[in-house]
């Protein structure tokens, strides 16, 4: 599986986007039609920094698309994966029903 992952508004570090990279190919475990994501890791200002992961999942079939913000990039990320994990879950429970 092919994962894009573009910064906005600051460089990433190797060490996060290995991370980031590591958490979407955890998520072939549910489904093996993933053809890709793409992946944006965005530093929002306003009152106080933001950071937001948005994660889009190329499936045959239906694009899933999950985005959190959190404290750090990490914790954004780790529940945007584990939103895409639930919405793999139950379009796979859909799919056999």
């Amino acid at each position: 599986m092919k994962v894009n992952i573009q910064s906005v508004g600051f460089t990433a570090q190797s060490r996060l986007l290995e991370f980031v990279e590591q958490k979407v190919g955890k998520l072939l475990k549910f489904e093996d039609r993933i053809e890709g994501a793409e992946v944006y890791l965005k530093l929002e200002s306003g009152q106080e920094e933001r950071k937001v992961a948005e994660i889009k999942l190329l499936v045959s079939g239906e694009d899933l698309f999950a985005a959190k913000q959190a404290n750090s990039f990490e914790e954004a990320t780790d529940e945007a994966t584990e939103a895409l994990r639930r919405q793999l879950l139950k379009r796979k429970g859909k799919l056999n029903d």
